[in-house]
């Protein structure tokens, strides 16, 4: 997302406003190269930018010199643009200068930073390290790499124990389209909304993940093929049938699907003697449900292909 998008808007807000009494803070990086990595804001002002004289030397993509400044006040941190080529977003809002919140999202680049103001500030770094590792930023559903670590276990739970185990895997329709007509921010709503209406049917003991891009992947346990199918039917209609707000645009959205189960998983691969999950077995299993996503895709998109 460039950060001279013309649609994130511009303001000012009151600085003036209390942080907790005694509260520490700091900046975790929660995108680039050095993700997870805690920055202390201990001193009053503290600078952003690709000059090695700043205080957090940030080299990323379009990060300016001396892009902008956290300042610790006695009833408060703000962050201010420092006049900046690509502005200093803040919670998908390009600031001058605002009053910080803990777990508001800071962009200067394309370096993503998570503020966290705590009295327990130990604590709140390390749920965040963990959040990292298992929740996608954007759509707040879990990552690909909690996926997979997931789907391996149940995988095995299932080659060992005999039980129902299904995946479906999704994507959205001409999302390239979409990002090039409306823009990579109406991209990031849509991504964010489909997250919102699938998670609304699922059970909590099913796992929803962005796979990546635009490709979203469900894990159900105990759960065969066919019931499988009409949860995969479910979303199909969800998606399609009202359109998705974005700013001042209705755009309608459709997506493609594919699904497997352990079943299918055992016909096409000998599994007699497997009683553990390999990451070769998870791929073998996730290829099925991709090609069946494919082969949706050349049927005509918006349908289900089990």
């Amino acid at each position: 997302m460039d950060d001279t998008d013309s649609q994130e808007k511009t303001q000012v807000v009151r600085t003036d406003v209390g942080a907790p009494a005694g509260a520490e803070a700091c900046l975790v990086a929660v995108s680039g190269g050095e993700i997870g990595r805690r920055y202390r804001l201990h001193n009053v002002e503290t600078r952003l930018g690709r000059s090695p004289n700043a205080d957090i030397v940030v080299e990323e993509q379009g990060v300016s010199r001396l892009h902008a400044c956290v300042l610790r006040k006695h009833n408060g941190t703000v962050i201010r643009d420092l006049e900046s080529t690509n502005g200093t977003v803040v919670n998908g809002v390009s600031v001058r200068e605002q009053r910080l919140e803990d777990g508001d999202t800071v962009r200067i680049g394309k370096a993503v930073f998570k503020f966290l103001e705590r009295n327990n500030l130990e604590s709140a770094y390390y749920d965040e390290i963990y959040r990292l590792t298992t929740i996608d930023d954007l759509t707040r559903i879990a990552n690909r790499r909690h996926f997979f670590t997931t789907f391996e276990r149940e995988l095995s739970r299932s080659l060992r124990h005999d039980r129902d185990l299904a995946i479906v895997m999704f994507d959205i329709d001409r999302f390239k389209l979409l990002n090039d007509t409306y823009g990579h921010t109406a991209g990031d709503a849509v991504l964010t909304q489909v997250a919102e209406r699938v998670s609304s049917l699922c059970r909590e003991e099913d796992l929803f993940a962005r796979y990546g891009g635009e490709e979203f992947a469900l894990l159900l346990p105990e759960t065969e093929q066919r019931a499988a199918g009409s949860l995969a039917r479910r979303i199909r209609i969800a998606i399609a049938e009202k359109p998705f707000p974005v700013d001042s645009w209705k755009l309608d959205v459709t997506v493609s699907l594919g699904v497997a189960d352990i079943a299918e998983f055992r016909e096409r691969h000998d599994l007699q003697n497997a009683r553990t999950a390999t990451p070769e077995l998870v791929n073998q299993f996730i290829r099925i449900a991709d090609e069946k996503l494919y082969t949706a895709k050349e049927l005509g998109r918006n349908r289900v292909v089990l």
